[in-house]
């Protein structure tokens, strides 16, 4: 997915609009719940050398949080990598070449995964 059809996902399933909380980089977008704060997805333009893409070139990816579980089968795939910069047991990055259903998979269940937990009730 491109960075404008990440924008256009988010905005449309969750009402959230891209962040740029970097006083000295306008490209890095950050996407956070308006309650916690937390952040559920970042794209930014690194180059291609780190994610082991032999290019000089650059590259918009995004980092989502990811249940360390299924991560492993994501990483056999197509535009799925490490977590570029971020913890790489509960992150993944996803390029564009990325399958795009999968990608928002994923920013679904980042959003959901840094939610505010919701205590049950004792009955």
């Amino acid at each position: 997915m491109t960075r404008e059809a990440i924008d256009a996902y988010i905005q449309s399933q969750y009402g959230i609009q891209a962040e740029y909380p970097f006083e000295a980089d306008d490209l890095t977008a950050v996407y956070r719940h308006t309650d916690n704060k937390k952040w559920f997805a970042i794209v930014m333009r690194i180059p291609n050398k780190r994610l082991h893409i032999e290019s000089n070139d650059e590259i918009d990816v995004m980092n989502v949080k990811c249940e360390p579980v299924v991560i492993g089968s994501f990483l056999m795939e197509d535009g799925f990598y490490p977590a570029y910069h971020m913890n790489k047991t509960h992150w993944i990055t996803i390029s564009p070449e990325a399958d795009e259903e999968k990608t928002k998979l994923l920013i679904d269940m980042s959003y959901s995964l840094t939610g505010t937990k919701r205590k049950k009730a004792r009955k």
